[in-house]
């Protein structure tokens, strides 16, 4: 079975990164050979899409992405389209090909590797064994709720967005993140701001009743505020976090310090069907772009995600998380996580000693 990916490089460290993920995937091919084939065809997303088409997101680009059986994204954005009418922005591109694609649910996962824990800003004893799931809602709330837009109210400009969820929308996240918590340690907390908003309360409601369907898992509520604050001071109450596309925006970012550095954390945006799109949470560093010093395991991890999540192929996914852990385990760090006493290496070397471990076991 040959299974289809499409490789959306994109802006700044994008190409750098997706390359390395890319020649991990051949190596999981080189290692299965016969029984796992990959077809690789790539297409620009973003700033550099926008230098071609005029446009962040090509109408071939979305073709693509929909015939294949996963989408492989590096990054996407650059400071040179800061001046650029909002919608034709590079970034206007991720919220595109989620809309086009349905991919409704985002999972970012925060792990702490023991190797390093020095990496991180917080101490030792709060941070080792946190291993968190965050599930994000990806196609509702204030990014894509109606009415939006600056107008002029009274003689002042006011610009407003609508924070708006449909029952159904809530509904399919929370049985994404209940079979979550059931493959995990069946512990969901949802995270809302019932006390002060509608949408959250409505949040609330569905997400306790969806709950009845799962009575092995303990779920509990939090605020986002409160959630901000525990995710610091006691990150390991946490196993499976669910939420809204704001608030889950904004708490994935922060759970990504957890383990030092936003190059280690992949994603998975996932579809009612396998079809999903796979990327690093980093943005796209262009003040680093052709360096060969940007961190490409997030974007490794996110191939992982993919065998596992869109291919079904979990033990091809573990080899891969196990080879970056014995490359960790052996010193080997790039700019972004390094300590003393570790080695200092770069993008690409990073990347073939994560392949050798891969193919050497």
């Amino acid at each position: 079975m040959i299974h289809k990916i499409a490789v959306l490089p994109g802006d700044g460290v994008g190409p750098e990164i997706i390359q390395e993920g890319v020649n991990v995937l051949k190596a999981v091919q080189e290692k299965y050979k016969g029984e796992i084939n990959f077809e690789f065809e790539h297409a620009l997303i973003g700033g550099c899409a926008y230098d071609e088409y005029k446009t962040p997101l090509p109408d071939s680009t979305i073709e693509l992405a929909k015939k294949s059986d996963a989408v492989f994204l590096g990054a996407v954005g650059d400071w040179k389209y800061d001046t650029l009418p909002p919608q034709v922005r590079p970034e206007k591109a991720l919220l595109g090909i989620r809309k086009a694609l349905n991919l409704f649910a985002n999972l970012r996962p925060a792990v702490v590797f023991d190797e390093l824990i020095d990496s991180s800003t917080l101490k030792p004893e709060i941070i080792r064994g946190v291993d968190i799931m965050v599930v994000r809602e990806l196609t509702g709330d204030v990014y894509f709720g109606e009415p939006r837009g600056i107008e002029t109210v009274n003689g002042k400009k006011a610009g407003f967005n609508n924070m708006i969820y449909y029952e159904n929308e809530i509904e399919r996240i929370a049985h994404v993140a209940f079979k979550t918590a059931m493959k995990r340690n069946k512990k969901l907390c949802s995270v809302d701001k019932a006390n002060v908003l509608d949408c959250s309360r409505l949040w609330r409601e569905i997400i306790t009743n969806i709950s009845k369907e799962y009575p092995e898992v303990e779920l509990t509520h939090m605020y986002v505020d409160n959630a901000a604050m525990q995710l610091i001071r006691n990150p390991k109450q946490f196993d499976v976090i669910v939420t809204g596309n704001i608030f889950g925006d904004i708490l994935s970012d922060e759970a990504s310090m957890l383990p030092g550095s936003l190059g280690m954390l992949p994603s998975a945006s996932l579809s009612d069907t396998k079809l999903g799109m796979y990327e690093p949470i980093h943005g796209s560093a262009p003040d680093i772009k052709g360096q060969n010093i940007a961190n490409p395991i997030a974007t490794i991890l996110s191939a992982a995600m993919m065998l596992k999540y869109s291919f079904s192929l979990d033990d091809a996914a573990k080899d891969i998380e196990n080879a970056v852990k014995k490359v960790l385990q052996k010193g080997y760090r790039t700019k972004d996580i390094y300590t003393q006493g570790t080695e200092l290496t770069t993008t690409s070397r990073i990347g073939n000693l994560i392949v050798n471990e891969l193919l050497r076991n």
